[in-house]
């Protein structure tokens, strides 16, 4: 039995800032994998994803690294171009290859305690899917794909088709500001939250960007402050660097909030260069140490 089963596509991404254009693989998988990886092996991983062939030394990358790795075929990998402007919270997005969907007979080998979902499209997981999943364990999810619909080659936010049928059996979701502006047309986390959880979540993670982040949990609120980098480099893959220290502390006994807290010092670090996690949890808590 696995503690975390994250499942989701590693992409091709190219990502460009002011300062340069760089292409590199990407997706929630690809963040939480290799964040997982820097961490100590208290809590056991795996990941499931599915890629095309030109996509398959990546995956090996991956198992290199140390992470038990379960890769299905698919026609395509999917293919985004992520362009930020000077403010980093701003992207614009477009998806030049999409991937096939997870499928139900996919996932009937798996066994975990937590099922992360790294939705990136919105047909990347049915809601029968979702459902089987969480007969066999908690069901997190990053809501970030189940909002986004491709037209042409272009990104639009749009609400979540099956919503209430999928929340209905989600323990974890993970949010932003703009994300929980589409679900529940409201500007107010904390109202927002409350609606989410009488949706049938447990624990409701709403990321401000620069602002920290929202938590309700078991009833109440935790409100968790960034901490600030040291210089800001890129914001590509931070919400998923957040998922991955969060589930990592959750799954050891951690509260809520001492799990928001750790979550957001591995997504300063993150911030401060160009691709997935790639510190110490001594640097974690050197962070964590900052006024």
């Amino acid at each position: 039995m696995t503690d975390i089963c994250c499942i989701g596509h590693i992409t091709r991404d190219k990502i460009i800032t002011p300062e340069s254009t760089v292409y590199m693989a990407g997706g929630t998988s690809f963040y939480m994998s290799y964040g997982m990886s820097r961490l100590p092996k208290t809590v056991s991983y795996k990941l499931v994803t599915k890629v095309g062939k030109g996509q398959f030394p990546e995956v090996e990358k991956l198992r290199q690294a140390g992470i038990d790795v379960r890769c299905y075929d698919s026609r395509h990998t999917v293919y985004f171009e992520n362009k930020y402007g000077a403010n980093s919270d701003n992207r614009t997005q477009r998806v030049l290859a999409k991937a096939d969907p997870f499928t139900l007979e996919e996932m009937k080998p798996l066994e975990a305690k937590v099922f992360h979902l790294g939705s990136l499209l919105a047909d990347d997981f049915s809601p029968e899917v979702v459902e089987y999943l969480s007969t066999k364990g908690q069901v997190s999810i990053d809501v970030q794909g189940y909002l986004r619909e491709v037209s042409g080659e272009q990104v639009r936010a749009v609400d979540w088709k099956d919503k209430e049928r999928i929340l209905a059996c989600t323990d974890i979701l993970k949010l932003n500001e703009h994300e929980m502006e589409v679900i529940t047309h409201s500007r107010n986390p904390r109202t927002v939250a409350l609606q989410l959880a009488d949706m049938g979540v447990k624990e409701v993670i709403i990321t401000l960007g620069s602002y920290g982040s929202l938590i309700y949990c078991e009833g109440r609120f935790y409100e968790v402050p960034a901490y600030k980098p040291q210089v800001l480099v890129d914001a590509t893959g931070c919400g998923d660097t957040y998922s991955t220290g969060y589930l990592w502390m959750r799954l050891q006994g951690a509260s809520c909030e001492e799990a928001g807290r750790f979550a957001a010092a591995m997504c300063t670090l993150k911030l401060e260069h160009s691709g997935p996690f790639d510190k110490t949890l001594a640097d974690i808590h050197r962070v964590m140490r900052r006024k």
